[in-house]
């Protein structure tokens, strides 16, 4: 039975800073707290507006991050090219608009599947993991497969979102479906976008999801209670959602 992995979301450190144009707080001094807190990877999306995460985050990180360095992105060359450079341990292509606030759902991927084959096929090259956040639809996880992703990281925003129970339950059930598929294809199988405290139990009493991707209500909770208790109460809820499902 496999012990859940917790990636902790820095981005939003990095929103403080950006909004005063500051040098703190450092997303990097936020990585390294959580690392020591027991956090097993650190996740950063660089954004091609870098509304936060900068490009010397981005490299510091990569000299300073002792477990693992999960760099989000959209696939462009530009950010194809920074990969290629920095060498991420692992890679998650994401969609971005410049218009949003935070990612709205998952990758088409079968809108250019070859395209996506050869760029994943790329960072594959390279040594670094690729993995594909996606929602958890039949034919997008079947295209995961076709296009060579390691990971799928199934996007959680529409059951984190939910206004009713009703919703909620349906929204997890789908969550369900899509990581038993994925998993049977031989996928590792991630999850991410949403989750707070209370709503990732349910999540991860369903046993299915390896890795749990989590920035804003990690960051949230940090203001009021410092990064490293933060992060310790969210393992400690993965851990009881993951437990209660056995």
């Amino acid at each position: 039975m496999f012990i859940p992995r917790l990636g902790v979301n820095v981005d939003h450190v990095a929103t403080l800073r950006q909004a005063r144009g500051t040098r703190y707080p450092d997303p990097v001094t936020a990585a390294a707290m959580a690392e020591l807190a027991g956090a097993d990877q650190i996740t950063i999306h660089l954004r091609e507006d870098r509304r936060h995460i900068q490009d010397r985050d981005v490299h510091v990180l990569r000299q300073t991050v002792q477990t693992k360095l999960n760099l989000e992105m959209a696939v462009t060359e530009e950010m194809a090219g920074i990969a290629l450079e920095v060498l991420p341990d692992m890679v998650t292509l994401v969609p971005e608009k410049r218009e949003e606030r935070t990612t709205e759902g998952g990758l088409d991927l079968l809108r250019d599947t070859a395209a996506l084959t050869a760029y994943v096929t790329r960072l594959k090259d390279a040594g670094i993991v690729a993995s594909l956040f996606i929602d958890p639809d039949k034919t997008q996880i079947e295209a995961a497969v076709e296009i060579g992703a390691q990971i799928v990281e199934l996007h959680t925003g529409d059951y984190c979102d939910a206004t009713s129970e009703q919703e909620a339950l349906q929204e997890l059930e789908k969550l369900k479906t899509g990581g038993e598929q994925a998993e049977q294809l031989g996928l590792i199988v991630a999850a991410g976008h949403g989750h707070d405290y209370k709503n990732i139990l349910p999540v991860a009493k369903l046993q299915l999801f390896e890795e749990f991707n989590i920035g804003h209500s990690i960051v949230s909770r940090a203001v009021l209670v410092g990064f490293e208790r933060a992060v310790q109460e969210m393992i400690d809820a993965i851990a009881l959602g993951h437990h209660s499902g056995s």
